[in-house]
């Protein structure tokens, strides 16, 4: 297939992207980047619900800024935080549940994702996360709080003008679609993804009511190769299972039909498909090309299975150097990875929305 062979000089393209990246992105303004999502993408929300699924001590956020344990899945920064620094902006975004923070640390940049949480309000139930619906009740308060604190002018300037990005789907297939038989008996693979994609549109539709044009929409990696996946594939010698990943990618080429549709038919609105799948899949497969030695296994504890509080710092196994592994915990990147990938993402997003 296509996506196996490697790109000469892929490495090196990205890095010169990234410096490009990092030299202009000052001068690519945008007044805040707003996001919505899962835990690709949550920056702190998990550490204020009742929920198993947390991450908010070490060794988490041992390469953030000051060894601070954010709630972020990662040993460092997550995809919007280095896409708010490439507009010009933080380079961490804020959780909006964080108590760390006010109103006025919102106002360039605010998190509203919660991990483990997908389109489908049943995934949310899975681990007690925040649902979709209710991170658009939580954004609607946001927009209340902003409107008092800086005025309905420059507050409808904000939401107009911001660049928002959504990244879920994944926990809907591997937590709750291939876990528990509800929606397997309701739905094959592809009615779900045609469902998903449905509440895809319906919260966008209701995203663009409320002031948003620019929209930056992330699919789902190749779900099949996070080490959890490959921990338990057996029969396929621990190798990534394709059969995730070919849902993954028609999944994403749904989600692409659904962008096509939507930018002719939502006034003012211009969504972009920021698709991470093809260069997370050339990492995954030709490491060594992008500087790191290990993809099959994670840098917490084993790397096979370990993730939230199975990831901690009493782990034995823990790797001392992050950078040389593709993934953090089982199921995520670790910070060099979200960076090559934002590196790979940033020049379309400055291009259409700076």
């Amino acid at each position: 297939m296509a996506r196996d062979r490697y790109i000469p000089g892929l490495f090196l393209v990205a890095i010169l992207v990234l410096n490009l990246v990092y030299n202009v992105g000052a001068k690519a303004k945008v007044p805040a980047v707003i996001v919505f999502g899962d835990s690709s993408v949550d920056a702190g929300n998990n550490n204020l619900i009742s929920t198993v699924l947390k991450s908010n001590f070490q060794p988490y956020g041992r390469d953030f800024e000051g060894g601070r344990p954010t709630e972020r899945f990662s040993n460092g920064r997550i995809p919007p935080d280095f896409i708010s620094e490439a507009f010009g902006l933080k380079p961490a975004i804020p959780a909006y549940l964080d108590p760390m923070y006010t109103i006025s640390d919102f106002v360039t940049g605010v998190c509203f994702a919660s991990a483990g949480t997908g389109y489908d309000n049943a995934t949310s139930n899975v681990l007690n996360v925040i649902p979709l619906w209710k991170e658009l009740e939580n954004y609607k308060d946001y927009q209340k709080r902003l409107r008092a604190y800086v005025g309905e002018k420059k507050a409808n300037h904000i939401f107009r003008e911001a660049l928002y990005l959504m990244s879920l789907g994944t926990n809907d297939f591997l937590e709750n679609y291939y876990t528990f038989p509800a929606r397997r008996s309701q739905f094959t693979v592809k009615q779900y993804q045609d469902f998903l994609v449905g509440l895809a549109e319906n919260f966008i539709r209701e995203l663009h009511a409320l002031g948003a044009r620019k929209l930056s929409l992330t699919g789902v990696p190749p779900m099949g190769c996070l080490p959890l996946e490959r921990a338990t594939n057996f029969m396929g010698q621990y190798d990534c299972v394709e059969e995730y990943n070919k849902v993954g990618l028609e999944f994403n080429g749904k989600l692409d039909s659904l962008v096509k549709k939507l930018n002719k038919e939502l006034p003012g609105m211009k969504i972009v498909s920021a698709n991470g799948y093809e260069i997370f899949y050339q990492i995954i497969r030709k490491p060594s090309s992008f500087g790191f030695e290990v993809a099959e296994k994670a840098c917490c504890a084993t790397g096979t299975f370990e993730m939230s509080y199975l990831c901690n710092q009493q782990n034995p196994f823990t790797c001392t150097d992050a950078s040389k592994y593709v993934f953090w915990d089982a199921f995520h990147p670790t910070e060099k990875t979200n960076k090559i990938i934002s590196g790979h993402l940033i020049p379309q997003l400055l291009a259409t929305f700076a």
